[in-house]
C-alpha cells in the first residue's frame, strides 16, 4: 500500500470491511478505487471492468459473510478490487506477473476464491453446482454468482439458468450490465437489457426498501402480492429472466450503495425457494475519465500515465500477426466477395475490427458463443462462402465438438484463424494457447498449418483461399512479428509440403510454429562447437511431408521435433509416421519438444518459455544431448 488512505489502510479482510460505518462505504470504495488506479497503471491489465465493480465489491464483502458464503466472479477479470479486500492488498502490485497473483479468480491463490475462471458463462452453472451442494449437505451459505452483460448472452448461461430456474435452489444472480464487455454487447440479449433499462426509473432508496421487502415477506398479503407483482413487471420488465424461474429484481443503480445495500441484505435473509437475479446498471470504467471515454474502456490495458492515460505500449515498429492476418484476409476480400469473417466477441483482438470496417455486411460478430462461431460457418461454408472464424486457440477448446460433428466430418473448408497460439504471459495458462494443434491434428482430412513467421502467415492465408473440399487452420502467435518482408497474394504453399531452411549434418530439427528464431540461435552456437545441423520448417502438422521426413530419418543419426503444444500434437504425428515405416530402430535417434505436462503461470513469454525448455538454450542442450545419447526409441511392435 503506497499510500496513506483513511480507511483502506486498515482494510486487510472483509471482517475489516465489516467494521467501518455503512455510512462510510462510498469512502471506502474511493479509496479503493483510487488504489486499483493506482496498481494497474503499474502492472497493467484489466482497468476498465474492475472500476466498474468497485461499489459491488465492497456491497457484496460488507453484506454476505465471505468465504463461508460463496462469491463467484464470471470470468474474473474484474476481481481486482474482490482481491484487495480478501487479504490480498499486499501482494496486489504483483498482479499479472511471475510468481505473483493472477489476473483471474484462482482457488489455489485464495479461499476467497472458490471458483477459478478466466473464460466467459461459467459463473451460473458452477455456483448451481455449489448450491445444490449446499443443499445435499444441509448448509444455509449463500452462493452468489456475478456474471457481465456480454457473459450472460453465452449458451451456457442459458443452460444454467434453465437449470437453476427449475431446481428451486437458492442462489443469487448479480447481472453486471454496462453495455460494454471486451467489445460492445450484440445479439438479442443486449438489445433486451438495453429495452428493459431505457423504459425504468431508479427506485427511490424508500421505494426499493418497501417493495423488496414486501416481496421477500414470508407472508403475502393481497397488499404486498401487488408489491411483487410491480416489482416483476412494472417495474422491472424482467419477463425472459421470470419465465427462465428466477424472482428478478431491478434495474438497479450499480454504484449506489444505498440501492445495493439493502436489496443484497433482503436477498441474503429472503427464504424465497429458487434463484433471485439481481440487475444491476454500472459504468466501465468508472471513475478513471480515460477509462470512461475509451472505445473499450480501458477493457486490457498496458502500463500507463494516471495523469495522462497514455499506455506504454510495446514500441517494436514490426506489425503484429493479428494486423498482418487482418490486412492480408482484406486483401483477398476485396478480391472475392465470397470471404466472409466471424469473431465470437473479439472483434479487436482478432483484428476483424479493421475487416468490419472494410465489409461490414460480411462480417460477423455472434457474441460469445463459440459453439455457434463454428456451425453458424460451418452453415456459410455449405453455400460455398469461404468463411474464415478468427478465434483465439484457448476459446476454440470451447466449441471442439461443432469443429469435429458440424465441420470436419462434413468436411466442410471452414478457415479457422487461431490467434494466440502458444505461450501468452500475463494472461497465464487459461489463455495459452497449448492444445489446438492436438485436438486439431487428430481429425481425418484436416490441413492444420502453423506460421513460423508473418512472413509464412502471409502464404498461409493465400493458400487457405484455395482450399475448398476440407476444413484448414492455421495458427500463429500472440505479438509483434519478426520483421520478415511480406510476401504477395499469389505465394501459396503445396499442402503439406515442408521447407528446408538449413542443411547441415547428423542431426535435423523439424520446426513446426514460431521457435524457429530460437532455433536459428541456437544453431549459431552449435556451429562454434563443430555442429551443424538441419533445420526445416513443417509448416504443416497434417498432412505431413512425408516424403521430406524420410529423407532425414535416412540420411541423418537423429530427429528433433519442436513445438509449442502440447504432446499429442506435430511430434506425435512424426513418430507415428516413422513407427509405421519402420523407420526407427538402432540407427535413428528421436526426441520430442513439447510444452511440459503442467499449466505453467503467468509470466513473461521469454520466462514461460525457459520454464517450457522450448527457449535456444533448451534446444541447443537437447541437440548436444541427443547427440551424445546412446539411448535410441526402439521401433514399436
Amino acid at each position: 500500500m503506497k499510500k496513506d488512505y483513511e480507511f483502506l489502510n486498515q482494510i486487510n479482510f472483509p471482517s475489516d470491511l465489516k467494521k467501518i460505518p455503512e455510512s462510510k462505504l462510498q469512502k471506502v470504495s474511493d479509496e479503493l478505487r483510487e488504489e486499483l488506479i493506482d496498481v494497474v497503471s503499474v502492472t497493467g491489465g484489466h482497468l476498465g471492468a474492475s472500476l466498474g465493480v468497485v461499489e459491488l465489491s465492497v456491497a457484496l464483502h460488507y453484506i454476505f459473510n465471505t468465504p463461508n458464503d460463496k462469491l463467484i466472479w464470471d470470468v474474473g477479470h474484474q476481481c481486482y478490487p474482490h482481491k484487495i479486500l480478501t487479504g490480498r492488498k499486499d501482494k496486489i502490485r504483483t498482479l499479472r506477473q511471475g510468481n505473483g497473483l493472477s489476473g483471474f479468480t484462482k482457488r489455489s491463490e485464495s479461499e476467497y476464491d472458490p471458483f477459478g475462471a478466466a473464460h466467459s458463462s461459467t459463473s451460473i452453472s458452477s455456483a448451481l453446482g455449489i448450491a445444490e451442494a449446499n443443499k445435499l449437505s444441509n448448509k444455509s451459505e449463500n452462493v452468489v454468482a456475478v456474471i457481465g452483460d456480454g457473459a450472460i448472452s453465452a449458451g451456457m448461461a442459458y443452460e444454467a439458468m434453465n437449470n437453476a430456474g427449475a431446481s428451486k435452489t437458492k442462489m443469487i444472480v448479480i447481472l453486471n450490465d454496462n453495455d460494454m464487455s471486451i467489445a460492445r454487447p450484440v445479439g438479442a440479449m443486449s438489445t433486451y437489457l438495453a429495452k428493459i433499462f431505457s423504459g425504468r426509473i431508479y427506485f427511490s432508496f424508500r421505494e426499493t426498501i418497501k417493495l423488496i421487502t414486501s416481496a421477500f415477506s414470508k407472508r403475502f398479503s393481497a397488499k404486498a402480492g401487488k408489491a411483487e407483482d410491480l416489482l416483476r413487471s412494472a417495474v422491472t420488465g424482467g419477463t425472459l429472466f421470470s419465465s427462465l424461474g428466477f424472482y428478478y429484481i431491478g434495474p438497479i443503480d450499480g454504484h449506489d450503495l444505498s440501492s445495493l445495500l439493502p436489496i443484497l441484505k433482503n436477498a441474503r435473509d429472503s427464504k424465497h425457494e429458487g434463484p433471485i437475479l439481481i440487475h444491476i446498471k454500472t459504468k466501465k470504467g468508472k471513475g478513471y475519465t480515460f477509462a470512461e471515454e475509451a472505445t473499450d474502456n480501458y477493457h486490457g490495458v498496458s502500463k500507463f500515465n494516471i495523469k495522462t492515460g497514455e499506455q506504454f505500449k510495446n514500441s517494436s515498429k514490426k506489425p503484429s500477426y493479428t494486423k498482418v492476418f487482418a490486412d492480408t484476409l482484406i486483401q483477398h476480400a476485396k478480391k472475392d466477395s465470397k470471404i466472409v469473417a466471424i469473431t465470437a466477441a473479439m472483434p479487436d483482438g482478432t483484428g476483424l475490427d479493421a475487416f468490419r470496417k472494410e465489409f461490414p455486411d460480411r462480417t460477423f460478430d455472434v457474441g460469445i458463443a463459440e459453439q455457434h462461431a463454428v456451425t453458424f460457418a460451418a452453415g456459410l461454408a455449405t453455400e460455398n462462402f469461404k468463411p474464415y472464424a478468427a478465434i483465439y486457440s484457448t476459446f476454440l477448446q470451447r466449441a471442439y465438438d461443432q469443429v469435429v460433428h458440424d465441420v470436419a466430418i462434413q468436411s466442410l473448408p471452414v478457415r479457422f484463424a487461431i490467434d494466440r497460439a502458444g505461450l501468452v504471459g500475463a494472461d497465464g495458462p487459461t489463455h495459452a494457447g497449448s492444445f489446438d494443434t492436438t485436438y486439431l491434428s487428430t481429425l481425418p482430412n484436416f490441413v492444420v498449418m502453423a506460421a513460423s513467421d508473418e512472413a509464412e502467415l502471409v502464404r498461409m492465408i493465400n493458400t487457405s483461399t484455395e482450399i475448398n473440399d476440407r476444413p484448414c487452420a492455421f495458427r500463429y502467435p500472440r505479438g509483434s512479428g519478426l520483421g520478415s518482408v511480406l510476401p504477395n497474394l499469389n505465394e501459396k504453399i503445396e499442402i503439406g509440403k515442408s521447407k528446408i531452411i538449413k542443411e547441415g549434418n547428423k542431426l535435423a530439427i523439424l520446426n513446426f510454429g514460431a521457435r524457429l528464431n530460437e532455433i536459428f540461435k541456437a544453431s549459431e552456437n552449435l556451429k562454434k562447437k563443430g555442429i551443424n545441423i538441419t533445420i526445416v520448417d513443417a509448416r504443416f502438422a497434417k498432412p505431413l511431408d512425408e516424403n521430406l521426413i524420410w529423407q532425414l530419418a535416412t540420411t541423418h543419426e537423429a530427429i528433433v521435433t519442436i513445438e509449442e503444444g502440447s504432446i499429442g500434437g506435430f511430434g506425435s504425428h512424426v513418430v507415428n509416421f516413422l513407427s509405421k515405416k519402420g523407420l526407427i530402430d538402432s540407427n535413428l535417434k528421436f526426441r520430442s519438444m513439447t510444452l511440459p505436462d503442467i499449466f505453467i503461470d503467468q509470466d513473461t513469454p521469454d520466462n514461460m518459455y525457459k520454464i517450457a525448455n522450448l527457449d535456444s538454450n533448451s534446444i541447443e542442450e537437447k541437440v548436444l544431448d541427443v547427440l551424445n545419447s546412446n539411448i535410441v526409441l526402439q521401433k514399436q511392435k
